[in-house]
């Protein structure tokens, strides 16, 4: 009962959504345990009681439906996605930054940011990966822009668990040059016809609509671009294969072509060739949203790092006790708590309506450089236990190796933060 009561908690609103707000359901209550909750008030003022008992419900899902049977996915090499997103979507907790009339809560974005650090507690980084596709990478434009029709067809199910989604922007020959995509949707007779293909799509292989990236006009390659709902069942789009990968495994990742695939013309989100724009606009929530996730992760693997050497010897002393080892740990501890305060500044501001371009982009390059670093440090702690499949270090050693390639590569993100402090060639 308790995780169904959540989609109906009364949340006190910010920034004048007052009146889509859900009445609170008669005797719901949450409350979070002592220590995760002494752990969750450490973290910062955005968050406060309903983000923390929000937290402590998605624990409780992950503790019980999740990390018993992470081991077995990532060997299997995909995750049951149908399943765990209607058991997230019943507990209201894939649309909760979503308009209440198509089934989210309608919370401001602290709260994806919520969610997005306490996945960060499952035993992988592909199953988090998904679920934020799902819920904050493919859905945001939509909810935005979308028609009330679009997003019943769509985003409603999506909210819902009842369907899964994934996002198609990455090509063969075009992943962070996102202006550089060659997927073409052509009008003809109240259709769209597309030809092209998507590289690297998450939850490719299962998902049941792809919210698409393409070209719609000859135009400028900024502003030639659309966003279209696409049906994944839909003729002419093929799943070429299930690309195998060194980190994210329990994630499935597809490569997708598309021959003369028919589209109605009003599956178009918002205005034909505002697509880049929009899809930077998903960009922004999307790196921050990573942010959070892998934060948690890293927080994870620090505390595993002191446990583990603190008891494991070597010439007859904790490796621990070596100054090389606890000062390093607390200089990792010390940036990471850098980046979440430099986190937790971008989404405040957004939340307050600003553009925060810079310092998302600031954050994801932040991230992506202290997953690597840190991974490498502790798990060289590890000895030759860290060389093996056996421990969570290892694991995070390759999956958060993807966070400074997906989603803008570290290169894109220096671009982008030169361009806004006016030294990068030619954007001055």
């Amino acid at each position: 009962m308790a995780l169904k009561c959540f989609s109906l908690l009364h949340l006190k609103p910010r920034n004048g959504l007052r009146s889509m707000w859900p009445k609170p359901l008669s005797g719901c209550s949450f409350h979070t345990s002592a220590t995760h909750q002494s752990t969750l008030q450490t973290r910062s003022s955005i968050y406060t009681e309903e983000h923390l008992a929000m937290r402590e419900t998605l624990k409780k899902i992950i503790d019980t439906e999740i990390n018993p049977f992470v081991d077995k996915w990532e060997e299997a090499g995909q995750f049951p996605a149908h399943k765990i997103f209607k058991i997230l979507g019943q507990a209201g907790l894939l649309g909760v930054n979503k308009p209440p009339e198509y089934g989210g809560m309608g919370l401001d974005f602290s709260y994806s940011i919520a969610i997005a650090e306490e996945l960060g507690n499952i035993h992988c980084g592909g199953i988090p990966m998904a679920i934020g596709v799902q819920s904050d990478m493919a859905t945001p434009a939509l909810a935005r822009f979308g028609s009330d029709e679009l997003k019943h067809q769509f985003l409603v199910p999506t909210i819902a668990g009842d369907v899964v989604a994934c996002l198609g922007v990455s090509e063969a020959g075009a992943g962070s040059d996102v202006a550089n995509i060659k997927t073409t949707a052509v009008k003809k007779r109240g259709d769209y016809i597309i030809n092209g293909s998507k590289m690297w799509i998450t939850n490719g292989c299962q998902a049941d609509w792809m919210c698409l990236l393409t070209n719609t006009s000859t135009g400028p390659s900024h502003k030639n671009k659309s966003l279209i709902c696409l049906p994944m069942k839909t003729p002419g789009v093929h799943i070429a294969k299930k690309i195998e990968k060194i980190g994210m495994k329990s994630s499935d990742t597809a490569q997708i072509f598309f021959e003369d695939v028919k589209v109605p013309c009003n599956f178009l989100i918002g205005e034909e060739g505002m697509g880049f724009i929009y899809q930077m606009l998903q960009f922004q929530e999307e790196r921050m949203w990573g942010v959070a996730n892998v934060l948690t992760q890293m927080d994870n693997i620090i505390k595993e790092t002191i446990n583990y050497t603190s008891q494991r010897k070597v010439f007859d002393q904790p490796v621990l006790d070596n100054q090389v080892v606890h000062y390093r740990l607390a200089e990792l501890a010390t940036e990471m708590e850098l980046l979440r305060s430099l986190l937790y500044r971008a989404v405040g501001m957004y939340v307050e309506g600003n553009d925060v371009t810079k310092l998302a982009s600031m954050a994801k390059l932040k991230a992506g450089r202290l997953a690597r670093e840190l991974s490498d440090s502790c798990l060289q702690y590890w000895g030759g236990m860290g060389f093996t499949s056996e421990v969570l270090v290892s694991r995070f050693y390759r999956d958060s190796r993807l966070l400074s390639i997906g989603a803008g590569a570290d290169e894109v993100m220096l671009s982008i933060i030169c361009k806004f402090m006016g030294t990068l060639p030619g954007k001055k």
